[in-house]
C-alpha cells in the first residue's frame, strides 16, 4: 500500500476524546444508547469585530466520516488500554454510521445560533462523532472566516495563501483549502494543490538572492529558469537599485515585483512610480509581510496588485477557533416520543428541538434575518433561501461539493449580505438570528436579551 493509499484508508476513529467512548459504554449498559437522538452544531457568538462567519471543512468532515471505523488495530488498542469493556469493543467493531446529517454547505455564511450541522441517529452512533466533527469545522471555519474578510477588502485583487510554515503540516493543507473556498486565488502548499486541485504558485525567497554573489546574478538566474513573467523579490538590499536592475534584465515584460518589508503603502507608490518611469507599466506589485484584513484594508488605495498572506490567515487572524459546540437537542424517551432537551447553564444556553434554517431576503435579494424554525421549517415568503442541505442519508454520503463549487457558493452568498457585514470595527452580527417556535427563556442569541 502506498503512503497516499494508506492515508486515505487510515481510520479516523481515534481522533476523538476518551469520554465519548465511556459515555457509549455506560449508555449501552443501561439501554439508552439506541434512543433516537438529534445533535446540533452551532456557535453561540462571533468573535469581536466579526459581523459574519464562513463554514468550511464540510467535505473534509464527510471524508473523515467514511473512514470512521474501529478496525482490528483500533479495537486492540482500546482493549489493551482498558478504555472500554469487551461488550463495547464488540459493538464498536461493527460501527457504521447509519443516520442522517444535514448541514450548511462549505462556503456558506453563518451567525450565532446557526445550526451548522444537524446529526440524527441513535445516541451511540452520533455521540462518537462529536470531537472529530468539531475539530474539523472549528479549524477550517476559523480560517475561512478570516480569509473571507481579507478577500472582501482586497476588492478583487488576488490573495495568495502562504501560511504553511506557520502551522501544523496537516493544518496547513486544510487551511489552504479553507482559504480557497473563501476566495483566495492560489496556495504555496503543494500537498493542498495535489489533494484538492487548488492552483499553486511561488518563485523565490531572500535566501536565493543571498546565495548569489550579486543581486543581478540572482535575478538573471531566476529569469533564465522561470521566464520574464516571474516575480522578483526586490527588497533584500536596496529597493530602488533592485527595481532598476530587474527591469534592466527583463525589460518591460517583467511579471511582478514583491515587497516583503517596510512601510508597504508608501513603498508601493514609490515602486509603481519607478516601474512606470522605466516603461514597465504592466509589471505588477505583490506585497507580503504578516498581512491581515486590517492591513489589506489600509492598502486599498495603494497601487498593489496582489497580497500574500500567511500567519494571520492560518491562525484565523487572532481567532483560531469558531467556538462551535455539538449539543444534544432532542432524544427519545422510554416510550419512543422525541423530546426537545437543552442545556441551561449560565452563558452556555442552548435551544432544544430539531432546527430548520433559512435566510430571509428582501425583494432585492439582500439578506435580512437568519430565521430558524424549532420543530418545523419556517415558511419561505418567496425571496428566502434554505440553508440546510442533505449531507448524509441513511449512512450514505450524498452532499459532497468540489472546492470550486464551494468557492463559487461562498462568493455568491457573501454578495447577499448587507454592506455593513464588511465592517472591521466591533458591532453586532450583520444579520440577527430569529427563532420561530416555543423558546422557553427567550432567544439566547439575541444581543438585546443580554442587556
Amino acid at each position: 500500500m502506498t503512503n497516499t493509499a494508506a492515508q486515505k484508508a487510515a481510520s479516523t476513529a481515534l481522533l476523538t476524546d476518551h469520554y465519548e467512548l465511556t459515555m457509549l459504554q455506560a449508555s449501552l449498559a443501561d439501554g439508552t444508547a439506541h434512543r433516537r437522538s438529534i445533535f446540533e452544531m452551532f456557535g453561540r457568538r462571533l468573535p469581536d469585530g466579526r459581523r459574519y462567519g464562513v463554514v468550511a471543512g464540510v467535505n473534509r468532515l464527510l471524508d473523515a466520516l467514511e473512514r470512521f471505523r474501529f478496525d482490528d488495530e483500533v479495537i486492540a488498542f482500546l482493549a489493551g488500554r482498558g478504555v472500554v469493556d469487551q461488550a463495547t469493543c464488540d459493538w464498536l467493531a461493527n460501527y457504521r454510521f447509519s443516520g442522517d446529517i444535514a448541514g450548511y454547505a462549505d462556503g456558506e455564511i453563518f451567525f450565532p445560533g446557526s445550526p451548522i450541522l444537524v446529526v440524527e441517529s441513535s445516541f451511540a452512533e452520533a455521540v462518537l462523532l462529536e470531537t472529530l466533527f468539531l475539530s474539523i469545522l472549528n479549524h477550517d471555519s476559523a480560517v475561512a472566516s478570516a480569509a473571507s474578510r481579507m478577500t472582501w477588502w482586497a476588492g478583487g485583487r488576488p490573495c495568495i495563501e502562504m501560511g504553511s510554515r506557520r502551522t501544523h503540516e496537516e493544518a496547513a493543507t486544510a487551511a489552504a483549502l479553507a482559504a480557497y473556498i473563501a476566495g483566495f486565488s492560489t496556495t504555496s502548499n503543494l500537498e493542498a494543490a495535489r489533494r484538492y486541485g487548488i492552483p499553486s504558485g511561488g518563485t523565490a525567497a531572500h535566501s536565493f538572492t543571498l546565495l548569489h554573489d550579486t543581486e543581478r546574478d540572482a535575478f538573471t538566474s531566476q529569469v533564465d529558469a522561470l521566464g520574464k513573467g516571474t516575480t522578483l523579490l526586490v527588497d533584500t538590499y536596496d529597493l530602488t537599485e533592485a527595481v532598476a536592475t530587474a527591469i534592466d534584465i527583463t525589460g518591460p515584460e517583467l511579471g511582478a515585483v514583491r515587497l516583503d518589508s517596510g512601510d508597504l503603502p508608501s513603498l508601493a507608490v514609490q515602486v509603481r512610480d519607478q516601474l512606470d518611469a522605466l516603461g514597465a507599466t504592466k509589471t505588477r506589485i505583490i506585497v507580503t509581510s504578516d498581512l491581515d484584513e486590517y492591513q489589506i484594508a489600509a492598502l486599498a488605495p495603494a497601487p498593489v496588485d496582489a497580497y500574500g498572506v500567511g500567519t494571520s490567515l492560518v491562525t484565523g487572524s487572532g481567532h483560531p477557533t469558531c467556538g462551535f459546540v455539538y449539543k444534544l437537542v432532542a432524544r427519545e424517551d422510554a416510550e419512543g416520543t422525541l423530546l426537545p432537551v437543552a442545556k441551561k447553564s449560565p452563558d452556555k444556553i442552548s435551544v432544544g428541538g430539531r432546527k430548520y434554517a433559512l435566510r430571509r431576503r428582501n425583494s432585492a435579494g439582500v439578506a435580512e434575518v437568519e430565521l430558524i424554525g424549532v420543530g418545523k421549517p419556517p415558511v419561505d415568503d418567496g425571496d428566502d433561501r434554505q440553508l440546510l442541505r442533505s449531507l448524509v442519508e441513511a449512512g450514505k454520503v450524498v452532499g459532497r461539493t468540489t472546492p470550486d463549487e464551494s468557492r463559487a457558493h461562498h462568493l455568491k452568498v457573501r454578495d447577499e449580505l448587507p454592506r455593513s457585514a464588511s465592517q472591521l470595527s466591533r458591532g453586532e452580527p450583520a444579520l440577527p438570528t430569529e427563532y420561530i417556535g416555543d423558546l422557553q427563556g427567550g432567544n439566547p442569541f439575541d444581543p438585546r436579551s443580554h442587556q
